[in-house]
């Protein structure tokens, strides 16, 4: 199975004026690039191929085919890595805007998915699920909804050095102020995976892929941070990926909770470097605090 991968650029900068009480000065500020991803699919025979355009996600550029193959799988369209028979990103440059292209041609004996997508072709960047017909169609099933999981006994303390080492990591970050990020870090604290976009979904479904491209799912015996909230999606994308520990520097929803609880995946909020709320504790793992 082939991958290409393309660089792109994900800040930019731009000449600013900056006010400072009564005084103005010229500044060169760095923002985070925002730009449309279209994600296509090629499924069926050789002989008859069928074309689907699947989504357009606002994202920031750079691993788009991680996001795409994250997205596909996450979405349940997928069923794992095998399923692909080559992934491509294409750039087009319009005179009006630019676009951007994955392409994702399955194996021809495999058919996807697509009962999950009643989505609106566009979504934006910030809400992965605006589109969505009802929360039915976005519970997806995870492959790893019935795994064995070892239990985990894990330091308090290696909780509240995962936000330091998040920021430390996040150069992208450190130069625009606005990006999220996702980080895979194992039991003992050390980071293994940091992916950032512009959306919070995009980011994990970047992690999510690259992990599926390195046979590395399951991942249940890894801790998930989050960079800001918990919402419901990105719940239901970890589920995806068999992870069942989440940490979160922001607040989970209610739905977030639910499904966690629904999933048995230990949830933290308000992470911070001396504390943290347990929103939903998994049978299967231990935190130690004294």
């Amino acid at each position: 199975m082939e991958i290409n991968y393309t660089e792109l650029v994900s800040i930019k900068h731009v000449s600013i004026q900056r006010i400072d009480g009564t005084e103005t000065a010229a500044f060169l500020d760095t923002l985070s690039v925002e730009e449309p991803l279209e994600i296509r699919l090629s499924y069926g025979s050789n002989v008859e191929r069928i074309q689907k355009n699947i989504s357009v996600t606002m994202r920031t550029p750079g691993n788009d085919v991680d996001l795409a193959i994250g997205f596909l799988f996450t979405e349940g369209i997928i069923t794992s890595f095998e399923d692909i028979q080559e992934a491509y990103a294409i750039k087009m440059n319009c005179l009006s805007q630019k676009q951007n292209i994955v392409q994702v041609d399955l194996k021809e004996d495999f058919i996807p998915n697509l009962m999950q997508t009643d989505r609106n072709f566009y979504t934006t960047s910030s809400c992965g699920v605006c589109g969505k017909s009802s929360i039915q169609s976005i519970k997806t099933v995870s492959p790893f909804a019935n795994l064995i999981r070892p239990k985990v006994t894990i330091e308090a303390s290696v909780f509240y050095e995962l936000p330091k080492k998040l920021r430390t990591a996040q150069s992208d970050f450190a130069s625009t102020g606005g990006l999220h990020a996702s980080g895979l870090f194992n039991t003992n604290g050390d980071l293994i995976l940091l992916t950032e976009d512009v959306g919070r979904h995009n980011a994990l479904d970047k992690l999510i892929g690259k992990s599926l491209t390195n046979n590395s799912l399951p991942l249940s015996e890894h801790i998930l941070l989050l960079s800001g909230r918990a919402s419901f999606e990105l719940i239901q994308k970890a589920a995806m990926a068999g992870i069942s520990i989440i940490a979160a520097i922001g607040a989970p929803s209610s739905l977030a909770v639910e499904l966690a609880s629904e999933f048995n995946i230990t949830l933290l909020g308000f992470l911070k470097e001396n504390r943290f709320n347990i929103y939903n504790s998994s049978d299967q793992t231990v935190i130690v605090t004294a």
